[in-house]
């Protein structure tokens, strides 16, 4: 992952965000404290969480300045993501508000700028299900409760997600699910519809 040069901007800048950490406090892939600007910087953070695509990310808490000149303009951006050969500075807000610097500063740090608009995932039944699992990240389903599950999934091809609940013996059902399913031991459909009982549950594959 890029490392960004921490800078001051000018003086007149009183612009600054105030960072701090949202529900869920878990997360997979965050480099560094998991401080967010914002709700919906925190959401689109727990869609990171379960990118597979994502080797990385880490919340930009310096700001993207124009130049190295002593008043620069500058621009605060959300995340910085690690996609394994590349980075991008990702910037997540209502509606556009970028400065027209920003893709050749980005690009001088060698990152690409991204802008995503919060109407393109704030409804999403994916943002809903990231939310219900990352509460969980940092459980550990018991080896035996994982055997079984994987056994079951076997013989079976597939169960529910009330089923898996009953199956669990030596942990807790809903955490040691959803430590399987972020440990990418079992999948579910994120995209569909929120979780709940009927939730097909299968084996990952290999």
């Amino acid at each position: 992952m890029t490392t960004l040069s921490a800078h001051s901007a000018s003086d007149d800048a009183c612009d600054l965000p105030i960072y701090k950490p949202y529900f869920p406090a878990g997360t997979l892939k965050c480099v560094g404290r998991p401080l967010f600007r914002s709700r919906a910087g925190r959401d689109y953070a727990c869609l990171l969480d379960l990118e597979p695509d994502v080797v990385s990310w880490r919340c930009v808490l310096e700001p993207i300045l124009e130049n190295d000149t002593p008043h620069a303009r500058h621009h605060h951006v959300d995340f910085e993501v690690s996609l394994g050969t590349s980075s991008v500075l990702i910037d997540i807000s209502a509606e556009p508000a970028t400065p027209v610097w920003i893709e050749d500063a980005t690009r001088r740090l060698g990152c690409r700028y991204q802008f995503v608009a919060i109407s393109e995932f704030a409804s999403a039944p994916r943002l809903q299900n990231a939310r219900d699992l990352l509460r969980y990240a940092g459980w550990e389903a018991a080896l035996g409760d994982r055997i079984r599950i994987q056994m079951a999934l076997e013989e079976f091809g597939s169960l529910t997600l009330a089923e898996c609940l009953l199956a669990i013996r030596d942990g807790k059902p809903m955490q040691s699910i959803a430590a399987m399913i972020l440990g990418g031991i079992v999948k579910v459909d994120l995209d569909d519809a929120p979780l709940g009982p009927d939730t097909i549950v299968r084996r990952a594959s290999v």
